[in-house]
């Protein structure tokens, strides 16, 4: 009874990580600043929170560590990856947002199968393409963006964002183990907040009170009580259920886009995001291997 009720919790931890990271998009538009200045105090925020838990929780030796240049690269990427993806909810719907930053794990794939001796198996590839005819239906098999320059610029952005977090998924698998799994993301986040720096700094925003409360929220929600979540969850879950877990992420991110914002979705849109999802967690089934539970990859 205890054994179901611990692992009860981990599986809540890995539900409520999912949800916190799917809320960015939200706080972004409330916060009502630009993506460069949210994707900086998400990062800058979830990095000081980051060293202060590992602080009081007498962690220091996994904080006073050279992280290695692979991790600050990662940094980089995660970077890129949120900023491109707030930028695309301003042009696009959250919808389109986020289902095209779930297909970089299929990006991904593909590119550890032809660079990285992965090979793709016969259900992988037809999960693969299972996906992407997910998305052509999330755009009503309607492909041609012309006369709709705002929604071009938002997939953009998107395929941008996919691409970041594709290279972020891909690079998080070499870096060294002996790097601890909060050591890297509290030094990610960090990296990330110092590419961004100079680019928020010139956007010149003018912050509010009330516009600091939702960036500090940025960095608490879905920058610190997310991974931290995360972590919690994959001591104890197999990475295949952690990997499906995740997923509530999109629905969260479509299920916000809904409510607060009126951007509903047609049954044709809303099969697509099943498909795309439903593929996702059939490939991180397929997937599931033996590893170390450190070495799992954290959504950012």
């Amino acid at each position: 009874m205890s054994s179901d009720l611990s692992s009860g919790r981990f599986l809540i931890a890995a539900a409520l990580s999912a949800f916190f990271m799917g809320t960015i998009g939200t706080i972004s538009h409330y916060a009502g600043v630009s993506a460069e200045a949210v994707t900086f105090y998400r990062l800058f925020f979830g990095a000081l929170l980051m060293a202060l838990f590992l602080l009081v929780t007498r962690q220091k030796e996994k904080l006073i560590v050279w992280p290695g240049v692979k991790v600050l690269l990662t940094g980089a990427f995660l970077a890129g990856f949120v900023v491109f993806y707030i930028l695309s909810m301003q042009y696009t719907s959250m919808a389109n947002a986020i289902m095209l930053i779930y297909l970089a794990p299929v990006a991904a794939s593909v590119v550890a199968h032809f660079f990285m001796g992965e090979r793709l198996s016969t259900a992988s590839i037809g999960l693969i393409l299972l996906a992407l005819f997910g998305f052509a239906m999330m755009m009503e098999f309607n492909l041609s963006l012309e006369g709709r320059a705002d929604e071009a610029l938002g997939l953009f952005y998107g395929l941008c964002a996919m691409a970041c977090y594709a290279a972020f998924i891909l690079t998080n698998r070499l870096i060294e183990a002996r790097v601890h799994v909060l050591t890297r993301s509290g030094y990610q986040m960090f990296a990330g907040a110092l590419c961004m720096l100079p680019l928020m700094l010139l956007q010149g925003d003018v912050i509010s009170l009330p516009q600091w409360g939702w960036l500090v929220l940025a960095g608490i929600v879905p920058g610190f009580m997310a991974i931290v979540l995360a972590v919690v969850a994959l001591r104890a879950l197999p990475a295949s259920t952690f990997g499906t877990l995740a997923y509530l992420e999109p629905i969260t991110v479509v299920a916000l886009g809904w409510l607060l914002f009126g951007q509903s979705l047609n049954p044709l849109q809303l099969s697509g995001c099943g498909l795309i999802m439903f593929s996702g967690v059939a490939q991180a089934l397929l997937s599931s291997r033996p590893s170390p539970k450190s070495e799992a990859c954290l959504a950012p």
